[in-house]
């Protein structure tokens, strides 16, 4: 969400970055906009003249009517009486520029939630995902002389996985994971948990349910159609990730300028729809409706978020590493960035069996977009009330990720190799072998 006076000041910038995310159908909403803005902004300046001059002629009715009382002189509260009907007729008038104020306000509050940030200068250029570009390469991608199968199928291999009865339970995009995938599972969690920690991060376990002005706050209203699952007569939605109740966690606080960075990182399980393009995967576990994560956030003074959000895809780069995983950085283009984000990327993992590389975490900095709409300030040295800057990414998102640690684990007979760093988190156990 833009600041208004940037939108008025600056109606080209902002069009010249619609048509950059290939949303020129929005691009009647600056000149929109600024045209309620102006008749906002008159509308304030006459409620505020009225007042001024409703002030003025309340102080001249109580001189008049003193006036009248030591004179007796009838004129003067005739006088009087005319310029108290005069404020009682302001009174009405005021009513209704202060109801015009509230209108028009909530209309530019609309408008301008639909005006993408502004992206930073770093960002390609390209209508959709198919202009992403690829940065770096992290690792050896390897295609074994083996065929490796589709990963469920190894997951039945270890008797890890009943997609038929979460069917049956709840229907396509759930899962039961089940013995030794199930612990793999929860290992690759705890030890994104304490790798996280080992980088200076808060463990956070926050509400899995937030209300609908901090969804409103953190994500659009295109996301949050195609992604949130509201409780039926409760303004409480399922979060699609813990992002959303962290980020949260700090509407309408005033941060001391000496606890930032904040830097946390949080378990929640996630909820979503997956409208859209994508839509559900229903043979495997990649694209569901519910799944675990570990997830980073930062909140920032904006002079740092730069170099945080450096960081942040590093660590997810660093901890794929360390499950033996080769991965790559594929910068995110214009058109393939959600609304509020400035600059984002995605870390892809390498799947053998495809003999590509495909999504598992995504980092993001978001700039004062979240910390607008959410009024997340600090005071800064000079005691001057600032934005803060918000960034996210994901640290690990089983069993998304479980895909990749598999398929780049699998060995000729059927067995996995587990990584070194989940050795403790899995009573020691180096190789898991087949039951099938």
């Amino acid at each position: 969400m833009l600041d208004i006076k940037f939108v008025r000041e600056n109606p080209d910038a902002v069009k010249e970055n619609i048509k950059k995310k290939f949303q020129d159908a929005k691009l009647p909403l600056v000149d929109e906009v600024i045209a309620l803005d102006k008749e906002n902004r008159e509308t304030i300046q006459a409620a505020q003249d009225l007042r001024t001059a409703r002030n003025q002629k309340s102080k001249q009715v109580g001189a008049l009517m003193g006036q009248a009382k030591k004179s007796g002189d009838e004129s003067l509260l005739q006088q009087a009486e005319a310029l108290k009907a005069e404020v009682s007729a302001d009174a009405d008038t005021l009513s209704a520029l202060e109801a015009k104020e509230t209108e028009l306000a909530e209309k530019i509050r609309r408008i301008m939630l639909q005006i993408p940030n502004i992206i930073d200068p770093s960002v390609p250029i390209g209508p959709d995902d198919s202009a992403n570009v690829e940065v770096e390469r992290f690792g050896e991608a390897v295609v074994p002389a083996f065929d490796i199968p589709y990963h469920t199928e190894i997951m039945e291999r270890f008797d890890g996985i009943d997609m038929d009865a979460a069917g049956r339970v709840s229907g396509a995009g759930f899962y039961y994971l089940l013995g030794d995938i199930a612990r793999l599972h929860e290992a690759v969690l705890a030890y994104g948990r304490d790798f996280m920690i080992s980088k200076g991060f808060t463990y956070c376990i926050p509400p899995f349910m937030i209300h609908g002005n901090v969804v409103e706050g953190v994500m659009s209203q295109t996301d949050m159609d195609a992604m949130m699952y509201k409780i039926e007569g409760e303004d409480l939605y399922l979060i699609g990730t813990s992002e959303h109740s962290m980020i949260g966690r700090f509407i309408d606080q005033i941060i001391p300028e000496a606890k930032l960075p904040q830097t946390l990182t949080s378990y929640s399980p996630c909820f979503r729809k997956e409208k859209g393009s994508h839509g559900i995967e229903e043979r495997g576990v990649y694209r569901i409706h519910q799944f675990e994560k570990q997830e980073m956030i930062v909140v920032c003074k904006p002079e740092e978020s730069r170099d945080w959000y450096e960081k942040l895809w590093r660590y997810s780069v660093e901890l794929f590493r360390n499950f033996d995983i080769p991965v790559r950085q594929l910068e995110c283009c214009s058109g393939d960035l959600a609304d509020l984000k400035m600059k984002s990327c995605d870390i892809e993992a390498w799947s053998p069996r495809q003999q590509k590389y495909f999504e598992v975490c995504s980092c993001s900095n978001l700039g004062d977009a979240q910390a607008r709409r959410l009024k997340i300030r600090y005071k800064d040295a000079d005691g001057k009330i600032q934005l803060a800057h918000t960034l996210n990414n994901t640290c690990v998102a089983p069993p998304r990720m479980l895909i990749a640690l598999l398929e780049n684990n699998l060995q000729p007979d059927g067995s996995v190799k587990i990584p070194e760093v989940l050795w403790p988190y899995m009573g020691g156990t180096k190789v898991l072998t087949p039951k099938q």
